[in-house]
């Protein structure tokens, strides 16, 4: 995979944190793993209860060597701040899948997600794939069907002995002319 050179914000005093974006490394799966935790637990507060929030961080090991293993599994790419990953993806290419997408929540709502959004599509569409599909949650749907991602409904997924509630997504990828 090709080096992410992108960076958002400055650094210095009363500026947004300086953000660069790459390719995942082994020494940022801790990392991953608390920003999933807390993305779930802290940041999706207002779209499912405590007792689903809690099957849904189950779901996923919060232990680092798990989430170096998902790295071998997908493309993963991550946003990182002064060398920690405060939000990543997680594709799948040959299935033009994202198959996660969390942010730190504390820098939710700042471009770091949608950034990401925009790395994974110009990697699916350099690798053939036309067509991008995410199995979205509640906080995550809306946002997307604003950017021009297709909803093709709801469906129900079982975490823990919880039903949690997630949309169906797809969006088709064309290649912007520079």
């Amino acid at each position: 995979m090709s080096q992410i050179t992108t960076k958002h914000g400055a650094a210095g005093a009363g500026r947004a944190p300086r953000i660069l974006y790459r390719g995942a490394l082994a020494r940022d799966a801790a990392d991953q793993a608390e920003v999933f935790h807390h993305a779930v637990m802290q940041g999706a507060t207002a779209h499912y209860g405590l007792d689903e929030r809690k099957a849904w961080a189950a779901a996923l090991p919060r232990e680092a060597c798990a989430w170096a293993a998902r790295q071998a599994l997908f493309t993963t790419l991550v946003a990182s701040c002064d060398g920690r990953c405060v939000g990543f993806l997680e594709l799948d290419i040959p299935r033009g899948r994202i198959e996660t997408l969390y942010v730190w929540p504390s820098l939710a709502r700042r471009g770091i997600g949608s950034t990401l959004l925009v790395h994974a599509e110009r990697l699916l569409l350099e690798h053939g794939v036309g067509r991008a599909r995410i199995d979205a949650s509640l906080m995550l749907a809306d946002g997307l069907v604003r950017r021009g991602w297709r909803d093709l409904g709801e469906e129900w997924v079982e975490r823990g002995g919880e039903r949690l509630c997630r949309h169906r997504l797809e969006k088709s990828l064309v290649a912007v002319e520079t």
